[in-house]
């Protein structure tokens, strides 16, 4: 099991039994790396200097208004919708050509014997596009929510409690899967255990820290070392 960091044995209690709150992109779906490569070029066009791996590191788990936030003050643009609005049409294609679920993550959602919902920072029109193009949508029996749900996104632990709220299970039941610092920070404000995930071939350094720092009780690489956790 490639479990990349866990607290020291005796220490942890052992992880809640009932709701599985999943994240999406870099969760449940293979979709962060094709984000990066199309933001990354949509707001070259739009006169920002900026790598696909500046993009992964700066873009990556934020809400569309963070995102909006990033462009203008850390790459001057200051009307940054219509480069956004291309990239998400150009990224929508981009899905239905590429998009894939991560490894081993359908067949973990199927075996789950335990009720599970999805909590995303994404708008409910990309997850649309997104995880709904994939059998793994119908698993979650609508219960997909979306942080335009909700008054305020991930880190707050608005979407979290609306997930519960929906689910009818109480926090100390519960436990969020995460691949960012957001995620669980949003998790830990609710009273959720967190699990950080790290995506196979995720090209930054430092994830399990940065998600232990953050407040992640484990940190676990791909989706058969979640599922050894979960089960443990």
């Amino acid at each position: 099991m490639n479990v990349l960091t866990l607290p020291e044995a005796g220490t942890a209690a052992p992880l809640p039994r009932g709701l599985v709150i999943f994240d999406c992109d870099g969760v449940l779906i293979d979709s962060e790396l094709i984000a990066s490569r199309l933001m990354a070029e949509a707001l070259r066009a739009a006169g920002a200097e900026i790598t696909a791996h500046d993009a992964h590191v700066r873009f990556t788990g934020g809400s569309r208004g963070e995102m909006l936030r990033i462009c203008r003050e850390d790459y001057g643009l200051h009307d940054p919708e219509p480069a956004l609005a291309g990239w998400e049409d150009r990224l929508f294609a981009a899905f239905r050509a590429e998009l894939k679920a991560v490894p081993g993550i359908e067949a973990l959602v199927a075996g789950l014997d335990r009720p599970a919902c999805v909590a995303s920072n994404s708008r409910i029109a990309r997850l649309e596009n997104s995880l709904g193009l994939l059998p793994l949508h119908a698993m979650f029996g609508g219960h997909v929510y979306s942080a335009e749900m909700v008054a305020r996104p991930k880190p707050a632990p608005d979407l979290v409690e609306h997930c519960l709220a929906r689910m009818g299970v109480p926090a100390q039941e519960a436990v969020m899967i995460d691949d960012s610092p957001h995620g669980i920070e949003a998790a830990r404000a609710a009273g959720v255990a967190a699990i950080g995930f790290v995506t196979p071939g995720d090209p930054r350094d430092g994830r399990a820290e940065l998600l232990l720092a953050a407040g992640a009780v484990a940190v676990v690489q791909g989706a058969p070392a979640l599922a050894a956790l979960l089960e443990a």
